[in-house]
């Protein structure tokens, strides 16, 4: 899949952090998991949790779903993304001509 520039720094902006490489790799190596169980497993509180899933998902690098136990909570489910990801200086050449300028990242920012 080509990413444009910003995608590109979105993904490795979000594989930049201790704690959400952590996250993917248990992810990855233990399927799916919903938030409290993660965040027992991990050591970290929910909030801050919910801020690390919540780059890791902008970048397309977990996916999540909800579900109803059986007493009728829902739950929310994260599991790794099925991701590829070669870093080249080819694709960096490529998606540096793709990159949003500082002022049309600003423009999107506001919602203009």
């Amino acid at each position: 899949m080509e990413r444009t520039g910003d995608q590109l720094l979105t993904v490795l902006g979000a594989l930049s952090n201790a704690h959400r490489l952590r996250l993917l790799a248990r992810l990855k190596e233990e399927g799916p998991r919903y938030v409290s169980q993660l965040a027992r497993d991990a050591g970290i509180s929910r909030p801050l949790l919910y801020l690390h899933l919540q780059k890791l998902e902008e970048a397309g690098l977990v996916t999540s779903r909800f579900e109803l136990s059986r007493d009728g909570k829902a739950l929310k489910f994260f599991e790794a993304a099925d991701f590829s990801l070669l870093l080249n200086p080819d694709l960096i050449r490529d998606a540096v001509k793709t990159l949003t300028s500082a002022s049309e990242a600003a423009k999107k920012k506001e919602g203009h």
